[in-house]
């Protein structure tokens, strides 16, 4: 296990979350994105694609995991969910645990969409919630294309609400403007290498 001091990152949809990573990311902090791990679970010759074949075989298309068609099985069976995590979830903490293996660096950045309903915040040193006022984050999630009212009260129901990841974060990011979330990116990184913030990990 890398002796870096680790920040998990996490937030609701339409929070800014990616873009805070990427932040973090152009200070030189090295990022693991949970997201883009099923990702490369999912893509033609991905790890995940057996076990998806296994589960539903008609969500891989030419060699590739079609997330689309695994959103439709979800929607029309109440235990497709879990019954895709217990297969992919072993083989995204595998992705994690070699990203971190192969740190060299002092500080870096676990971005994970569900990290408190994962039930894993106590594995960072710190946890960091980025957040911004309800109406923008409906506005920011209903711009991305095919989404609706009902799908992001759907997304929200099964996320836990954005007051009680305030409450339970050790650092709040605000993402109101670009400037303002940068400026509290470099702060919280300078404040741990200054040794503001111990270590939390058992």
């Amino acid at each position: 296990m890398s002796e870096a001091f680790l920040i998990g990152l996490t937030g609701s949809i339409g929070m800014g979350k990616s873009t805070t990573a990427q932040m973090f990311r152009d200070e030189g902090v090295p990022v693991w994105d949970a997201d883009e791990a099923v990702h490369r679970l999912y893509a033609k010759d991905g790890a995940g694609v057996a076990k998806i074949r296994k589960l539903r075989p008609q969500a891989v298309i030419d060699g590739a995991v079609s997330r689309s068609v695994l959103k439709d099985w979800i929607a029309q069976d109440d235990t497709a969910l879990a019954r895709i995590e217990a297969e992919i979830h072993p083989l995204v903490q595998r992705d994690r645990e070699r990203f971190l293996e192969t740190l060299d660096s002092d500080i870096a950045v676990l971005d994970i969409p569900l990290l408190f309903e994962t039930g894993s915040p106590d594995r960072f040193d710190l946890v960091a919630v980025v957040s911004a006022p309800a109406e923008i984050q409906r506005a920011r999630v209903l711009e991305r294309p095919g989404m609706t009212e009902a799908q992001l009260d759907r997304i929200l129901s099964k996320q836990m609400p954005d007051a009680r990841k305030r409450a339970c974060a050790d650092v709040i990011i605000p993402t109101l403007n670009l400037d303002d979330t940068r400026v509290t990116v470099r702060a919280l990184i300078d404040d741990i290498r200054r040794g503001k913030y111990a270590r939390n990990r058992p």
